[in-house]
């Protein structure tokens, strides 16, 4: 039974890992005014309006943020949080610490994504510099919200561009003092008492 469990527990977070993804780069996309005709937010928006499309009936945006995106997100999280409860690999769940997980890992999510986006775009910048594709275009306009105020403080040295080292270090320390913390806190209202392997 542990490697039938394993494996749901696999396909459970992989099936829901991947659509919280592309539903939170489209609210972060939505956010950052990036280019809605790029090839990329094309397919984001067209895997995520059956949901969204329904839902925005009801949920209004609120000062350009998309509150049906938001909500979704949270649905999403919550009944992954339900399914993989069921699973003998995961203790009992208190559902008064649900919520609070659900926005812990979130948060958790769209720091990772910035994160990566940064880093993917550092390294295709040494690797390629100067070519236009979709996907760089694309991260460079979702990265420029936090590397922008890095380059206003640390200018070029010797035509080395600095600011995603320092963005890179930033954000990682974010992750460390304020959403280890909060994960570790969701964690153990949502389990208490309990220590899950690998979680």
């Amino acid at each position: 039974m542990n490697y039938v469990s394993n494996a749901g527990v696999f396909l459970v977070q992989t099936l829901f890992g991947l659509y919280l993804l592309v539903v939170m780069l489209r609210l972060i996309l939505q956010i950052v005014r990036a280019d809605f005709y790029n090839p990329l937010s094309q397919f984001l928006v067209k895997v995520t309006n059956p949901p969204l499309k329904p839902l925005r009936r009801f949920i209004p945006g609120v000062a350009g943020i998309d509150l049906a995106s938001v909500v979704l997100l949270l649905l999403l999280k919550i009944i992954e949080i339900l399914l993989l409860a069921v699973f003998p690999n995961y203790p009992a769940l208190e559902l008064i610490g649900l919520p609070i997980l659900a926005i812990a890992e979130l948060i958790a999510l769209m720091v990772n994504i910035f994160l990566f986006a940064i880093i993917i775009q550092a390294i295709l910048s040494w690797v390629n510099p100067g070519t236009y594709n979709p996907v760089s275009s694309l991260l460079q306009q979702l990265t420029e919200p936090v590397l922008g105020p890095f380059r206003r403080m640390i200018p070029p040295i010797s035509g080395m561009d600095l600011s995603p080292l320092a963005a890179i270090i930033a954000i990682v320390l974010i992750k460390m003092l304020f959403v280890q913390p909060l994960l570790d806190w969701g964690k153990n209202m949502a389990y208490p008492g309990r220590a899950i392997l690998g979680y």
